[in-house]
């Protein structure tokens, strides 16, 4: 049985666009920011302020692959529609170098004293990288509500001691302490740094040298506190590898425990990781949020850098990951750290459909637009999903409780260049109930599956020659699966 919503479509591009990418534009995602043309990765400078989430990012504004970065700008009040902006850091080729990644603060009570007028500054954290490869720690600031970046004329702030990978400082206010901490990728380590006005720089401390994953250099971390069920509060440490990955190439880790604003110390020796997909990485989070709504929301980078220079988007390469909300839960005695969908997703999503899926039922979903899919899997799930194409590409999702495995497959969904084509599992770390849901949003040419609120998540690009527009339910052990469809 298959039931029909709507035909699949694709979005027009503009007349610059290649017949080829014209044929393919259903890769660009809708609802998920990518750059009109060219290069990004990482997200930088994520700061909140007047009703305007700022997504800073690295940037080649001159080419489709990685080099000569800047740092490029978007904004949005919603977290979904998004503005690109001018560039807001250019490299200095023949000065301290091109711009790599950072973070940013609202300097609320103006201890860097960089403020002018009534708004707070703005203080981007941000690597310097120069043509021997040195780096060093540099300052920007924005007295206009992040309109417009100065570079600080004192720049660098903390110089290289002799260390080939030592970037992406991103930087959080220790309340408790009265002092700003900066955590910084130090190899495959991190350090951390203390500072009365984010101008003067003091080591106090390092994390990582015996804990951890280390099958690569340490990258883009993020340290911030949330609460736990209890109402006590735990610190969470991110911090980002490539490569070392689960499922191969890049990924990012998480660790759990006390920070007293020198020394982290974690509870765990186990190595956790926020997504087991191949295509979320170097994710942070946004600054200036908490002052009016207390949620750590997290965005990262929707690829790997196994293939991140060569999918086949060509005029522009690079895009974000859904925004997802951070939290702690209790599984058993074990805490743990979810990222699941923005709040403002579930604001923005119009329910389409629901219905009973059996085994051997198939849809059409709507080709238009995103999509938000939601099945009610119980707490022993056993089902296999095929999501194709008219010309037979398909991309394979298997979630099992009795081998404990949420799996997607690859191998048959299109482009295959680069080791792309492969198997991308995740465990099944947190136990299951009789509410527990999968959530599969799919936009362009990303799927983000969240199982349990974010518990579970793994996050896969694919480059199918056409629009998926058929679902299949290929297996289930149920008699049937509740599934709610909706647009994003």
């Amino acid at each position: 049985m298959e039931q029909e919503f709507a035909t699949a479509g694709t979005s027009a591009l503009s007349t610059q666009d290649t017949p080829t990418e014209a044929v393919r534009s259903h890769w660009r995602p809708r609802r998920h920011f990518a750059p009109a043309r060219n290069w990004m990765n990482d997200p930088n400078g994520m700061v909140y302020l007047d009703g305007v989430f700022h997504l800073l990012f690295q940037y080649n504004p001159g080419d489709s692959v990685w080099g000569d970065i800047h740092w490029g700008h978007a904004t949005s009040r919603d977290l979904l529609n998004w503005e690109e902006q001018p560039v807001a850091l250019a490299s200095e080729p023949d000065g301290l170098g091109m711009i790599f990644s950072g973070g940013a603060v609202v300097d609320g009570e103006n201890t860097s004293g960089f403020q002018r007028g009534d708004r707070p500054p703005l203080v981007a954290t941000f690597t310097h990288h120069d043509k021997h490869e040195v780096q060093v720690q540099s300052l920007a600031v924005s007295t206009d509500g992040g309109q417009s970046w100065e570079k600080y004329p004192h720049n660098p702030v903390i110089a290289n001691p002799g260390i080939k990978d030592f970037r992406d400082p991103k930087v959080i206010w220790h309340r408790a302490g009265g002092h700003w901490v900066m955590v910084l990728a130090v190899g495959d380590r991190v350090h951390f740094y203390r500072s009365g006005d984010l101008k003067d720089w003091a080591l106090a401390g390092e994390f990582g040298r015996t804990r951890g994953a280390h099958g690569g250099v340490w990258e883009c971390p993020d340290l911030f506190p949330l609460p736990v069920p209890d109402g006590k509060e735990r610190w969470c440490l991110l911090v980002s590898i490539n490569p070392g990955g689960p499922n191969g190439g890049s990924a990012t880790q998480y660790f759990i425990g006390d920070f007293d604003g020198e020394a982290f110390v974690p509870e765990h020796e186990d190595i956790r990781w926020l997504d087991y997909g191949t295509d979320n990485y170097a994710g942070v989070t946004w600054d200036g949020l908490q002052r009016v709504d207390d949620r750590r929301l997290l965005i990262g980078w929707m690829s790997n850098w196994q293939y991140a220079n060569k999918v086949p988007t060509s005029l522009w390469r690079g895009a974000m990951t859904i925004p997802r909300e951070l939290s702690l839960y209790r599984d058993r005695d074990t805490l743990r750290l979810a990222n699941g969908p923005a709040r403002e997703v579930d604001k923005a999503r119009r329910r389409v459909a629901a219905m009973q899926l059996r085994a051997g039922n198939s849809i059409s979903p709507p080709g238009d637009s995103a999509l938000d899919l939601v099945l009610k899997i119980g707490e022993a799930p056993e089902l296999e999903l095929e999501f194709s194409t008219g010309i037979g590409e398909r991309l394979l999702l298997a979630l099992s409780a009795e081998r404990g495995e949420l799996l997607v497959d690859r191998r048959e969904s299109g482009w295959m260049e680069e080791g792309f084509g492969c198997e991308i599992s995740a465990p099944l770390v947190h136990g299951l109930h009789r509410d527990s849901e999968l959530r599969i949003l799919i936009d362009g040419s990303s799927m983000e599956i969240f199982i349990d609120g974010g518990k579970t998540a793994l996050t896969a690009l694919f480059f199918s020659s056409e629009p998926l527009s058929r679902m299949a339910l290929r297996r289930t052990a149920s008699a049937a699966v509740p599934l709610a469809l909706y647009r994003l």
